[in-house]
């Protein structure tokens, strides 16, 4: 992959905007991609807006999208989508909690990782590589649960538009 691809994953404080990519980013460089991340977290600890973007490539100078250059956008609150829509670039990939069967879930706290899950259908990594991540990142009581969830997101309903 010789180009850079840029993700922008946003939502509210406290559903796990910076969880889903720092799991991101760590399972990107384990595949062995240069990768670059920012964050701007905002009101976050009031249940504002959060976003964060993760960069990858061969190579990657900085870790800003540009503006307008969002080749996949991850949007875990639908309240979140017109506000970061700007930042997607023509012919992107966006994805939205209407796009994955969220009703199937066992815990909502979840629900991040069912999105990231619905991220991961668009890279060719192995799902082990993923899930080694997700354990590495989350405490072992809720690995279950969360693997669940990421492999139901894999599934999804649709995985973007």
């Amino acid at each position: 992959m010789g180009k850079v691809v840029n993700i922008t994953v946003a939502g509210l404080g406290g559903q796990g905007v910076l969880k889903v990519t720092d799991i991101l980013a760590e399972t990107l460089f384990d595949a062995g991609f240069d990768v670059k991340k920012s964050e701007v977290h905002g009101m976050s600890q009031r249940g504002g807006s959060v976003s964060s973007e993760v960069r990858f490539g061969d190579r990657v100078y900085s870790p800003m999208v540009p503006a307008g250059e969002t080749d996949y956008l991850l949007v875990l609150d639908a309240t979140q989508v017109e506000v970061n829509l700007g930042k997607l670039r023509a012919g992107g990939v966006l994805i939205t909690p209407e796009d994955v069967p969220l009703s199937e879930l066992e815990n909502p706290k979840a629900a991040n990782i069912l999105m990231l899950g619905a991220l991961s259908r668009h890279f060719e990594l192995p799902e082990e590589l993923w899930l080694k991540h997700i354990r590495r990142n989350l405490p072992e009581k809720l690995h279950e649960l969360n693997i669940a969830a990421f492999r139901l997101g894999r599934r999804g309903k649709n995985a973007g538009r």
